[in-house]
């Protein structure tokens, strides 16, 4: 079977070989009737068009970088998803590298992007980013950890963290505890500073809302680690709630609670942070604060793209999260 070539689909479409390479490269001289006249007419006939070539005519490589700390971390794993959704969307590709949270490693996976021609980065930095050395002329989206000096986008980290915990203050709680990530974690710094927030708000009160904190890496074994330091005591002085600054983390502690014998949420309130789909297959489900992944996603490809303008370097784009109620919350039980 003859290969399909850009000239099967023109003339079937009925437009020039022009239309059809600007339709393939997204551009916005193209009515939005055209545009799926050309894409129906593509699907139909099965035109694949050869990366190679039209990276030599277009001077572009139509890849994207994509550099993250841990592939095995739940949230990074669906914001590369996301992002390869909607770079394909636009007609690019993408390749996937992880730092391992290394500042070496991270500089080095940044030198082999550039060094393959992608036509930029997104970038989710590791902790160490005072080291942080960017090449130039190169566009790239930080994302999810900012960094002073560099334009980016990410979850409201704060005001999510708030909502999750005034969500408690409204059911009752006023002990109410909190598992904070890596103090050298930008997202985690904010997320403590939300959960500071809604706690003095609510001590102005005639009962005063107190704080207990145990900081924890995000995975599961730091949260049940963390979950086993903050319910290891008497009954009267324990939290009647707990926020956990990544759902990991929450699960984490939902085992400590089990392995001490007290009931979720009879017992026990529990809320998370992030929204992976781990969080709802637990039994009970997970309550916890949904970050707007696929939302980062598209918006660093469109950004990276030029196709929206790139966020002021002391403004950074902040996007609403969101709770989601599961069966992991109820009123406090009296002492």
């Amino acid at each position: 079977m003859p290969k399909v070539g850009i000239r099967d689909v023109a003339k079937l479409a009925g437009v020039s070989t022009g239309t059809v390479s600007r339709v393939l490269n997204d551009h916005p001289s193209v009515t939005d009737e055209l545009r799926a006249r050309v894409r129906g007419v593509i699907e139909e006939l099965g035109y694949m068009p050869d990366p190679s070539a039209r990276s030599m005519r277009s001077k572009v490589s139509r890849l994207i970088g994509i550099v993250i700390p841990d592939l095995t971390n739940p949230f990074f794993s669906e914001l590369v998803q996301s992002a390869e959704q909607a770079a394909a969307g636009h007609g690019y590709n993408i390749i996937v590298m992880t730092s391992f949270d290394h500042a070496a490693k991270e500089a080095d996976r940044i030198g082999q992007l550039t060094s393959r021609k992608v036509d930029g980065i997104i970038l989710v930095p590791s902790n160490d980013f005072h080291t942080l050395k960017l090449p130039k002329g190169l566009p790239i989206v930080i994302v999810d950890r900012l960094l002073p000096g560099y334009s980016g986008i990410a979850s409201d980290h704060r005001n999510g963290v708030r909502i999750g915990v005034e969500h408690l203050l409204k059911l009752g709680h006023r002990r109410i505890g909190f598992i904070s990530g890596p103090k050298d974690s930008v997202p985690a710094s904010d997320r403590l500073k939300g959960y500071l927030d809604a706690m003095k708000f609510a001590s102005r009160g005639e009962q005063n809302a107190l704080p207990l904190i145990a900081e924890a890496a995000f995975d599961y074994e730091s949260g049940r680690s963390a979950g086993n330091y903050l319910l290891a005591r008497a009954r009267h002085e324990r939290p009647t709630a707990i926020f956990a600054s990544s759902d990991q983390q929450a699960i984490g502690c939902m085992r400590a609670a089990h392995d001490l014998g007290i009931p979720i949420p009879a017992a026990l309130s529990i809320v998370g942070f992030d929204g992976i789909p781990l969080a709802s297959m637990t039994t009970p489900r997970l309550t916890t604060v949904k970050q707007p992944i696929r939302e980062i996603a598209a918006t660093a490809v469109t950004i990276l793209l030029g196709k929206q303008d790139a966020p002021d370097l002391d403004k950074p784009l902040l996007l609403a999260c969101e709770i989601s109620e599961g069966e992991t919350t109820s009123s406090p039980q009296p002492d």
